[in-house]
């Protein structure tokens, strides 16, 4: 038997010594991210900043508990990160940390919003947030209809543990239909009222949530997770001036690693302490100080004018590929957009947005199913949802988004032809994508165009895959 002080140390052996096979896949990720169109509304390019704190000692420390009061010894300088990313984080939004306390532990937006409702309400209280089908997210309430078991179903957590009545879009205007959330609400007499959504490309009226809340004695909550980056820059309206209580997560238009924040209002219902409560020890565990920091680092560039500059691009861009989508004959729900994304309705086209995604990715062109408005369910959504933050980080502008509708125009046409043979099974125009010359060569047009451009995080000049076409290409 071996001596372990004689056995190699192995603490400093780079990943690409110790697990070449994930080292690998890594760098195969590296590569399709650099050539290829990236259009998720919810992702985005972080700094190599950020991506140096995610792989810092900050990893190495358990904290469990709030900075002064951990579980843990030797948290001096691990609570100096965080004491420094709240205070950051109120100053972001301009926030007077004696009128608003921040919780920064969350590890994304679902755990954050979980916390504020687990926190502030009782078990079976009732919730009023954006359908899932108009924009909504599963965390602000969702239930379908199981045909097998003949009964609703509980999507999400929030279903399982409160009662959820979703408001909606009006189906013509694509807008929350705020007079029916009003009647609704003044029926339902919800606890808490939930704005903010995952695909909604409007403006939110805050004045009227807080009248419909007030009306009823419900807390307001904003879930502003894909506009929080805009809101810190004061291109979106101010949630702040009528909210109890704000969540973001920090990955989206913030640019930041994936991680959530809680933002509470001080007053006498001592929101404070219940939501601090409720993150930790109610749900989790010790807090990701490695994200954490990352939280902090880019919460100093979200205070920068470049960083306003660059919240504005976006909003440009996202018009930008909106107009020309609609100038060359396709329909854009709500009519546009006035943040950093758009909802294409495939509808017209008889494309399905599942169809429209799967032949995207094999163009190397990355966006997601969505429902639109009109769409009766979230299983079979009729369009794609299309978001401009991480091709504006790389510093695309609103010719090059023009460029990128050229592309999306011909995919959705090169769609039809296939779908034409293929017949209307998604696992048959799939098979059919395979070969396909027309796929080709959007992916050849994609890649030339996509690797022209800077990319942050990492050099691509240092990665071990630099094919255009792909390392399988």
């Amino acid at each position: 038997m071996s001596n372990f002080a004689d056995l190699p140390f192995k603490g400093l052996t780079p990943l690409s010594e110790h697990d070449p096979a994930l080292y690998d896949i890594i760098e195969r990720e590296k590569n399709r991210q650099w050539r290829g169109l990236e259009l998720i509304a919810s992702e985005n390019f972080t700094s190599k900043a950020v991506i140096d704190c995610l792989g810092s000692a900050l990893t190495n420390k358990y904290a469990e508990g709030m900075p002064g009061a951990r579980y843990y010894g030797g948290a001096e300088e691990v609570d100096k990160v965080e004491v420094l990313c709240m205070e950051r984080a109120l100053q972001a939004y301009r926030l007077k940390p004696e009128e608003w306390g921040v919780n920064v532990q969350p590890y994304s937006g679902s755990p954050a919003n979980f916390a504020v409702y687990t926190g502030l309400l009782k078990p079976h209280d009732r919730i009023m947030g954006l359908d899932l089908p108009s924009g909504g997210h599963l965390t602000h309430g969702f239930y379908t209809y199981s045909k097998k078991e003949g009964t609703r179903k509980a999507v999400s957590a929030t279903s399982v543990y409160f009662e959820s009545l979703p408001y909606r879009v009006h189906p013509e205007t694509g807008l929350v239909d705020y007079d029916q959330l009003q009647r609704d609400a003044a029926l339902f007499k919800p606890a808490l009222i939930v704005c903010g959504g995952s695909a909604y490309s409007r403006e939110w009226d805050y004045k009227r949530f807080r009248e419909i809340a007030d009306e009823n004695g419900s807390l307001l909550m904003m879930d502003m997770a894909h506009i929080s980056g805009l809101i810190a820059t004061e291109e979106q309206g101010n949630p702040f001036e009528y909210c109890d209580v704000v969540t973001t997560t920090t990955h989206k238009s913030l640019r930041g690693p994936r991680a959530g924040m809680i933002f509470y209002k001080k007053d006498s219902r001592d929101f404070e302490t219940k939501i601090n409560q409720a993150v930790f020890p109610a749900l989790q565990g010790g807090p990701h100080m490695h994200q954490i920091g990352g939280v902090a680092t880019q919460l100093l560039e979200v205070m920068t004018p470049e960083f306003k500059e660059y919240q504005i691009q976006t909003k440009k861009n996202a018009a930008a590929l909106s107009d020309k989508l609609t100038s060359l004959g396709h329909s854009i729900a709500s009519g546009g957009t006035s943040n950093h994304l758009i909802l294409w309705d495939l509808k017209p086209h008889k494309v399905t947005g599942s169809k429209m995604e799967k032949i995207c990715d094999a163009c190397n062109i990355t966006l997601n199913k969505n429902c639109v408005p009109g769409d009766r369910s979230a299983i079979t959504p009729g369009g794609v949802r299309i978001g401009a933050p991480a091709l504006t980080t790389r510093k695309f502008l609103e010719s090059d988004f023009e460029a990128v509708a050229v592309l999306l125009d011909r995919t959705v046409k090169l769609a039809q032809e296939i779908q034409e043979k293929s017949g209307p099974k998604l696992k048959d125009f799939q098979a059919a994508l395979i070969g396909n010359p027309g796929v080709k060569a959007i992916k050849d047009d994609v890649n030339k165009m996509a690797t022209s451009f800077p990319f942050p995080s990492f050099d691509p000049a240092e990665m071990k895959y630099k094919m255009i076409g792909g390392p399988d290409a």
